[in-house]
């Protein structure tokens, strides 16, 4: 008979075993998304040059399942940048019953209806019945070009597809893919014809990103390359659809984001609400939304948590278009900052002391 004791160790050590399983198995992938993430972003950079910051920011956000609000001017390689991440996901089943399609470009107009996005049932003589003819945001990646020059009734229309990733088109609701993501688009200069986007729409984008113009060098090497760059687009890339839904599910599992980050990113949040200089401040859904980010971006970084220099990175593309400032005042960097300094410093304290 074999005494308790024994037995006992036995059970502690096949748990701790088990468990040490568990750690190395959430580490290999880990380091399997981090990788698959390496490698979608050497892709996008073969067809944009000098956005290496941009990229990155974009692919958090493909991953956190968040979408991207881009201010720029024209020229500025939004729509290659869109359209070079779109064809670098490829997906078996791209194309079937459900009308997903790996890329998608919708030109927003003063003249665009609702259904023009999202689709409208097609009557069929054969068949003597109608049929869902799927619109352009049945798509992996998809680019809305000018966001702000179509009416408010077509910018509504993209709340749903953004915020439950589906459609409702006369009473019938049709899913999105898993994968949804929009890259919008918004020009700052030109303000004749357009129209401000709602601020529910605006809290939809997880981050708010403002394209200057590039470098010398790098513009230089716009034009040197851009006939190899061209001749590029139509090579098949290696990242699908699943390893990108694996990458997520593998971070959201892996890494971690303590209790003292998630305090700070409350303090910040309360101290904008009540500082003078701010009319109103951010939603606690932008808080929630930005988990995620911060955990892919620790990933990228090759780290299984989320460190203060994360949540320095990411703030201020998550605030500064959910953050509406008093009249007159016009430095939203000097006033997150402001807010910033006194739980960044906690946050600092707390991780000296563990």
């Amino acid at each position: 008979m074999v005494p308790d004791s024994i037995t006992d160790n036995s059970q502690l050590t096949a748990a701790a075993g088990s468990g040490d399983d568990i750690v190395d198995q959430e580490s290999s992938d880990l380091e399997k998304a981090a990788a698959i993430l390496n490698r979608l972003g050497d892709c996008v950079r073969q067809q944009v040059l000098g956005r290496d910051n941009v990229i990155e920011l974009v692919i958090i956000a493909l991953v956190a399942d968040g979408h991207v609000l881009l201010e720029d001017f024209p020229g500025s390689g939004k729509t290659t940048l869109a359209k070079a991440l779109g064809e670098a996901i490829v997906s078996h089943n791209s194309i079937g019953e459900s009308g997903i399609v790996p890329f998608r470009r919708i030109q927003f107009t003063p003249d665009l209806l609702p259904s023009d996005v999202t689709g409208v049932p097609v009557f069929d003589s054969n068949s003597n019945a109608f049929h869902f003819r799927h619109g352009p945001i049945f798509a992996h990646v998809v680019l809305a070009d000018e966001i702000n020059r179509t009416s408010p009734k077509v910018q509504s229309a993209m709340l749903e597809a953004m915020g439950e990733k589906q459609v409702t088109v006369d009473n019938v609701t049709y899913p999105l893919d898993p994968l949804f993501f929009v890259i919008a688009t918004q020009n700052p200069l030109d303000l004749v014809g357009t129209y401000p986007l709602p601020t529910p729409q605006l809290d939809r984008f997880l981050f708010k990103i403002t394209m200057d113009h590039i470098d010398r060098e790098a513009e230089l090497d716009v034009l040197e390359t851009w006939q190899q760059r061209r001749d590029q687009c139509n090579q098949t890339h290696s990242i699908t659809r699943d390893e990108i839904l694996f990458a997520r599910k593998a971070i959201d599992s892996s890494v971690l984001i303590g209790s003292s980050n998630k305090s700070a990113l409350v303090d910040i949040s309360r101290n904008l609400r009540e500082d003078d200089r701010v009319l109103q401040g951010n939603s606690t859904r932008s808080m929630v939304l930005m988990m995620p980010a911060l955990q892919t971006l620790a990933a990228m970084r090759g780290r299984n948590y989320v460190s203060a220099q994360d949540i320095e990175m990411l703030l201020p593309f998550v605030l500064k278009h959910r953050v509406e400032l008093a009249p007159g005042v016009s430095d939203f960097n000097k006033v997150l900052s402001d807010c910033m300094r006194g739980p960044m410093e906690q946050l600092a304290r707390g991780t000296l002391h563990k």
